[in-house]
């Protein structure tokens, strides 16, 4: 999809369900096991945007931090991948694997990168498996064109369509940080 296009799709009134529609079936088939080896790769040095936000991880969050990065080699993807991916998790779960939220629920969201099962991201269990979750997030980065290229913030918006946008920026040095601090681990 060209750049146009995909920025005139972001701009259309009904963001969540052009995301359900866009990202959904992207990830329908993420379970499909990917025969690539890892690459080894110094992070990408890329000044984060904005003003930046951490939080203290525990052990369940630095275990999904170790998750996302094993994902991330297993479908042959460089660290930058995780850094998205890290970075994305941050904002919309940090980093905690999230169930049914009851009434404080966003929709069906569930899970460390809060897809929805109403948008084919996978069924519930599928979703709050890091390994699919982060995979289904891979596949649909993977589409977007020039991902390794530009801001995070753009790269994690194009596969999660989020109604804030530019909230994924503010994690990003975080995130470089513990893909450096875990990559090789």
């Amino acid at each position: 999809m060209n750049t146009i296009m995909r920025k005139s799709m972001l701009s259309v009134a009904g963001l969540a369900f052009a995301g359900g529609v866009f990202a959904g079936p992207i990830a329908a088939h993420a379970a499909a096991p990917v025969d690539a080896k890892p690459v080894a790769v110094a992070v990408q040095t890329v000044k984060p945007q904005g003003e930046q936000s951490h939080i203290d991880l525990n052990d369940e969050q630095t275990a999904n931090v170790k998750a996302i990065i094993a994902a991330t080699k297993k479908a042959g993807l460089p660290e930058r991948a995780a850094v998205i991916s890290i970075a994305t998790s941050l904002q919309e779960s940090k980093l905690e694997n999230l169930g049914h939220l009851g009434d404080r629920n966003d929709h069906d969201s569930l899970g460390l990168f809060q897809q929805r099962p109403s948008s084919g991201w996978g069924t519930p269990e599928q979703i709050t498996d890091p390994d699919y979750s982060t995979t289904a997030f891979l596949k649909g980065l993977k589409q977007v064109d020039g991902w390794q290229d530009m801001p995070l913030t753009d790269a994690a918006q194009t596969v999660q369509v989020s109604a804030y946008p530019d909230a994924y920026a503010q994690w990003e040095q975080q995130a470089t940080d513990l893909v450096a601090q875990h990559w090789n681990s």
